[in-house]
């Protein structure tokens, strides 16, 4: 389901423009940080509904921009992301608790 998901994110994205030329690994991950600190900034205002998809809040319709910038990137890349989040997962489930001690 993610590969599909994925696959139709990539190919929106490049019917829409979005890749007419080449990437650099930086801008895209930059973009994919804007929308984390979009998401910050509707939770500031108060996490209103969504202005383009009002069913959700700002903060959700922000945070799936930032997993639709991450699968977007994986797909140009060829990065096998859903199978890394279970990998890492399974390894979290093996840490000390807080990682040993850590403060955040």
């Amino acid at each position: 389901m993610w590969r599909t998901l994925q696959e139709e994110v990539h190919a929106t994205a490049k019917i829409k423009g979005w890749h007419e030329g080449p990437k650099n690994d930086g801008e895209c991950i930059a973009l994919m940080h804007s929308e984390l600190s979009e998401a910050l900034e509707a939770l500031r205002a108060g996490d209103l509904p969504d202005d383009k998809i009002p069913e959700f809040s700002g903060v959700e319709a922000e945070l799936a921009d930032v997993v639709i910038r991450i699968m977007d990137y994986s797909e140009l890349r060829g990065l096998h992301i859903a199978e890394a989040i279970i990998a890492k997962c399974d390894m979290n489930k093996t840490r000390e608790h807080r990682h040993g001690g850590k403060k955040f």
